[in-house]
């Protein structure tokens, strides 16, 4: 079993700055993909940005040049760095693991943890 615990949520002015972890704990057998996804009240859960094994880079349109996700291979840890907050970011961000092993794929989520930007 695999468990994510995030954590750097919290209130934030539009305009300003906050950082998002996670770390990730267990029985890992090898990372495929980690990240973060959101979901804003009423909304389905949609991705924000992930780094896969190779260290490709994938960020939604909307975060591009605003969020920055970086990895700690050794800690297995994934942040983001999250500038320039807007009110439409305000959403539960939850961290994503996908591991896998020769023959299966195991998806993991976090708890989640709160963003709220105030305009």
């Amino acid at each position: 079993q695999v468990e994510l615990v995030g954590s750097g949520g919290g209130l934030v002015q539009a305009g300003g700055s906050l950082k998002l972890s996670c770390a990730a704990s267990g029985s890992i057998f090898s990372i495929n993909v980690i990240g973060w996804y959101r979901q804003a009240p009423g909304e389905q859960r949609q991705l924000v940005a992930t780094i896969g094994n190779g260290g490709s880079l994938n960020y939604a349109d909307s975060v591009k040049g605003r969020f920055t996700i970086s990895r700690d291979n050794a800690e297995n840890t994934v942040y983001l760095q999250m500038n320039s907050l807007k009110p439409e970011d305000t959403a539960v961000y939850y961290c994503y693991l996908e591991d896998i092993d020769s023959t299966t794929k195991y998806i993991y989520w976090g708890q989640g943890t709160q963003v709220t930007v105030s305009s």
